[in-house]
């Protein structure tokens, strides 16, 4: 079986840290400097450990194995969310990185190869899964000239060009090339630390729904404006919340999650009522039924907030994506893995996140890795993970991916 090395790794993932350093995260969206730059530095290193790198038309950053034999496809994405962690989808990139350097030294792994990539904006800045959805032949380019970043507007074209990505070919899967993909990250939850295990092997990865909630009412002052006769648009979101923070228990499965991520208040100045207001919401299951069941009971409280008054209440559906499985012969062949690594000390999970390989799943067999966060703590610029949990985690996925590759 391959054998990687620690100190090899762990110095990949810190120096990759190093763009865009903020705490003891990373501040590094998409496109922007940080990002660029530690897309070109991921480009070298897959050089260095003799791929043949590219980076494409929207960012992906792939590196190819010149050997024959099947291949398997090993990665995830490079940016990070605003000021956030530093293993959200950078440990994914250097195990794919790592595995393809210790298999390429292996002898017994002499039928296969490793290709690794990093995807672009998976985090969501300016779309969804934007850097997969393209690799897999998902992204339109009239897609692209309508996407902006959603925090200063900047049109995705005009990223692109400023990246240096603008007129290069977007790369395409070739699924005949591939066994099919793996993708690790961190739990992003507690499960596995609560659990006292050390690798969580993905069978699936739920759905996000999410909707926009448009309030409107009458802008007034705040103190000559008499109680009786207001239509306060940010009391109605309120309400509404609420409501569904009841309801939602009653129709929800055992790992269905809900979330108000954002409300916006108009004109949102102390003294004046607001006229209108706006929350964006969000719920996960990964069972189909259950997602509908989720969307009917949202449509009525939205429905009867309307009725009721006295502001006018509507819902926007903004994305559905679908739940999907993991390849159960990948399922397999990383649980044994962990046993062999980590006896007893592995559990088969849902993903409660939504990650490339849910893209990838689309178009060839895919199956994910977990390693435990530590407080299950992600998305903020505290997130960690041990380092024997982080080495422990990728010689799982090398012994895999060699069980994948076969002999």
């Amino acid at each position: 079986m391959p054998a990687i090395d620690p100190d090899r790794l762990l110095g990949d993932l810190r120096r990759l840290a190093e763009f865009g350093r903020y705490r003891t995260g990373v501040h590094r969206p998409t496109y922007s400097a940080d990002d660029v730059a530690a897309r070109a530095w991921l480009a070298e290193r897959m050089a260095d450990a003799g791929l043949e790198p590219t980076i494409d038309g929207i960012g992906d950053v792939i590196g190819r194995s010149p050997g024959a034999g099947p291949r398997l496809l090993i990665g995830s994405h490079s940016e990070s969310q605003n000021h956030a962690g530093w293993l959200d989808g950078a440990l994914g990139v250097i195990y794919g990185l790592e595995v393809a350097r210790a298999v390429q030294a292996d002898p017994g792994s002499a039928g296969g190869a490793i290709d690794v990539v990093s995807f672009a904006d998976e985090e969501g800045h300016y779309g969804a899964f934007t850097g997969s959805r393209s690799f897999c032949g998902l992204l339109e380019e009239a897609e692209i000239d309508r996407l902006a970043n959603r925090y200063d507007g900047t049109p995705l074209r005009t990223a692109l060009e400023r990246a240096g990505y603008a007129g290069r070919p977007r790369a395409e899967i070739e699924p005949e090339r591939y066994k099919g993909f793996l993708e690790a990250h961190i739990e992003q939850g507690d499960y596995l630390e609560s659990s006292g295990l050390k690798v969580g092997i993905v069978t699936s990865i739920v759905a996000i729904w999410q909707y926009r909630i448009l309030f409107e009412g009458a802008q007034n002052h705040a103190g000559t404006t008499r109680m009786a006769v207001r239509k306060d648009a940010g009391l109605a979101l309120v309400r509404l919340a609420a409501a569904i923070d009841e309801r939602f228990p009653e129709v929800a499965g055992e790992r269905t999650v809900w979330t108000t991520g954002r409300i916006t208040l108009e004109p949102g100045a102390p003294s004046i009522i607001p006229g209108a207001a706006e929350m964006l919401f969000q719920f996960r299951d990964a069972d189909p039924d259950r997602l509908t069941l989720l969307e009917r009971a949202l449509e009525e409280l939205v429905a009867a907030a309307d009725a009721a008054g006295p502001c006018r209440c509507r819902l926007e559906a903004v994305a559905r994506s679908v739940p999907k499985l993991m390849d159960p012969h990948f399922q397999d062949a990383l649980e044994q893995a962990a046993e062999r690594h980590a006896p007893g000390r592995h559990m088969r999970m849902p993903s409660a996140a939504g990650h490339d390989a849910q893209i990838l799943a689309q178009r060839v067999p895919a199956g994910m890795l977990f390693v435990p966060s530590i407080g299950g703590i992600s998305h903020h610029w505290s997130e960690n993970t041990a380092d024997e949990d982080i080495v422990l985690g990728c010689q799982v996925m090398a012994t895999a991916a060699a069980t994948i590759l076969g002999p």
